[in-house]
């Protein structure tokens, strides 16, 4: 268990949970005071370093990585990273943190565009309660989808659990998998400003980084093998120059002439050109 340091500030969310959601929501949707993580690095004793050895660290989060697990990258069109997933025999986990404001309730919003998103893509939607209060399960014809979110103290935890029918329903090994990687989960939500509902960076630690550049210069190269034979192919297929025909003038044909080198005042072309 880590040590915790508590902030100082009132306003503050602790992050062990998500408030209880409001505005004429049923008290059974609240979140579970009793849950722990994901943890502010900020708060706990031990530094980044230690923190690291047992999770993997993508620069605003940490996470912990169950046994099994693979890792997907997901790049930008500018060749950045901009999400790592975690794929497990019963799913893939996508765990991200954003900016947010100091007080708690971005979840409640981003979780009602969600589900407003969904219904217009034609998905099946229901609202489940779990450890930290509301969880969005979303029925897609390519996947099951479901949404975990987690207010802290100016960041926001999402975390997006994709699976065949059936995978990500309550109680299903994927979910209780991705429940206890959360718990165990550190938000570094540093001190530069980001916009509301930004993500916060993604960084590579650099083996990974190198891994995905070998990886992609492996794939180039395949690809340029690959084509290498369709180039020869087409060159083979191409017409043969026309043969001038043979002038039995004892004259130079002009393209006879055209190759010829000129001569000048200064010698020939050859060394004219030589300067």
């Amino acid at each position: 268990m880590f040590g915790r340091r508590k902030k100082n500030d009132a306003g503050s969310a602790s992050a062990s949970g998500a408030e209880p959601f409001v505005d004429g929501v049923e008290d059974d949707e609240a979140a579970d005071s009793t849950a722990d993580g994901p943890h502010d690095l900020s708060d706990l004793d031990e530094d980044r370093e230690t923190v690291a050895k047992t999770r993997l660290d993508l620069g605003s989060v940490l996470i912990p990585l169950p046994d099994g697990g693979q890792l997907q990258v997901e790049m930008s069109q500018a060749g950045s990273p901009q999400a790592v997933h975690i794929v497990t025999q019963f799913g893939r986990i996508t765990i991200a943190a954003y900016a947010a404001p100091k007080s708690p309730g971005q979840w409640r919003e981003v979780a009602a565009d969600l589900a407003t998103s969904l219904r217009d893509d034609k998905a099946e939607t229901t609202v489940e309660t779990g450890p930290w209060g509301r969880e969005l399960h979303g029925v897609t014809a390519n996947a099951d989808l479901r949404f975990i979110g987690i207010d802290g103290y100016r960041w926001m935890v999402r975390c997006v659990l994709a699976g065949p029918s059936g995978a990500v329903g309550e109680g299903q090994p994927l979910v209780q998998l991705a429940h206890t990687i959360l718990r165990q989960t550190v938000v570094d939500r540093g001190t530069d400003p980001h916009p509301v509902r930004t993500p916060l960076p993604v960084v590579l630690p650099q083996v990974l980084a190198e891994q995905l550049a070998a990886a992609a210069a492996q794939q180039a190269a395949a690809q340029q093998a690959a084509a290498a034979p369709q180039q020869l192919q087409a060159a083979d297929n191409a017409p043969a120059p026309a043969t001038p025909q043979e002038d039995t003038s004892g004259q130079p044909t002009t393209a006879e002439r055209d190759r010829a080198p000129r001569r000048g005042a200064s010698g020939s072309a050859i060394q004219q050109l030589g300067g």
